[in-house]
């Protein structure tokens, strides 16, 4: 099993604050775990468009995510235009990233 796949196999936690957000080695080694596509933006959050060919796929997988996102708790900012979907990714309570959105993040590559 490579290590994409053994993240996606994880359940967000959620958070409850008072942790500090992942920086530097920490966040380079969840990082390697994602598929290509992934930009980890300033230390702070994870973004990546997806394409399709048209709007139904779009929204299809949009929903796809929002029922992901809704079991586990953890939930992305989505931006739906004709053809793509742009998933950004932090935890809010800490103002940056957990493993949790590596994990939300390698679940939505999955869909």
């Amino acid at each position: 099993m490579d290590q994409q796949c053994e993240l996606s196999k994880k359940n967000c936690i959620p958070c409850k604050g008072g942790v500090p957000p992942l920086k530097g080695d920490e966040l380079k080694k969840l990082f390697t775990q994602l598929k290509n596509g992934w930009k980890i933006v300033n230390e702070h959050h994870l973004e990546k468009e997806y394409t399709f060919p048209n709007f139904q796929k779009a929204l299809d997988f949009t929903n796809k995510v929002g029922a992901i996102a809704e079991s586990e708790g953890h939930h992305p900012d989505i931006h739906l235009s004709w053809g793509k979907v742009k998933i950004i990714l932090w935890t809010h309570k800490i103002d940056g990233l957990t493993e949790s959105d590596f994990i939300l993040a390698a679940k939505c590559d999955e869909i």
